[in-house]
């Protein structure tokens, strides 16, 4: 059976909602942060060497990254589900890596710039904080910005990111799109994504994936 390696609070997350979305069996361990770092536990390493999750196994194997994940399951399990009608493959395939490839950076540097000053020593914080915000003025938020438009520009064209249905595109945007309005504020000024939000929590699968991998930071609505 497929056995999906759950980071509490994570990324991973989108894992377990794809499969309860195709409504395919799986075993779930679930792995708790460090309470100092909020790192994943050494433990990971042991499913595979650099100790991230989302990972899944299954016969043997372990796969990591979660866009690789989302295709596995999608080839193995879909049959066809979530992904998006034949005139869409390609749409699919680009937000499927977009999501971490694209969407990812600009938020972690928000996150990683965002925490710099606390964590600098009391002496150098306002040398630390003036640089950290100049970082994020100047070209964080720009790009982050430049990205919260796009995804408005592009729900503005259809309803859900690969087209007029539903696909596991949207499973992978929902990361960035909840992280974005937790940390950048991007749904104001943007109905098109407020309501993509909205919608994918009020998804049944949405919900059966919360109960099963516990809190979720960014659930929402």
């Amino acid at each position: 059976m497929l056995t999906v390696h759950h980071l509490e609070n994570s990324r991973s997350q989108r894992v377990l909602w794809l499969l309860e979305e195709l409504e395919v069996p799986y075993e779930m361990i679930r792995y708790d942060r460090d309470p100092q770092t909020m790192l994943a536990p050494e433990s990971l390493r042991a499913i595979h060497p650099l100790g991230k999750s989302p990972v899944i196994t299954e016969d043997g194997e372990a796969i990591a990254e979660t866009g690789a994940i989302v295709e596995y399951i999608l080839e193995r399990y879909g049959q066809g589900r979530l992904a998006a009608a034949p005139g869409e493959r390609q749409r699919l395939r680009y937000w499927l890596h977009y999501a971490e490839g694209s969407a990812m950076p600009p938020l972690l540097l928000k996150l990683v710039f965002g925490a710099l000053p606390e964590r600098a020593p009391r002496l150098l914080r306002p040398l630390v904080n003036a640089i950290a915000k100049g970082a994020q003025s100047g070209f964080i938020d720009p790009q982050l910005k430049l990205h919260f438009d796009y995804w408005e520009a592009e729900l503005e064209k259809a309803e859900w990111f690969a087209g007029a249905e539903f696909s596991a595109a949207d499973i992978m945007m929902s990361f960035p799109a909840e992280a974005a309005a937790e940390r950048g504020a991007a749904r104001v000024g943007r109905p098109k994504l407020s309501a993509f939000l909205k919608k994918i929590h009020q998804r049944p699968a949405y919900r059966r994936a919360l109960e099963r991998g516990g809190p979720y930071a960014y659930a929402g609505d």
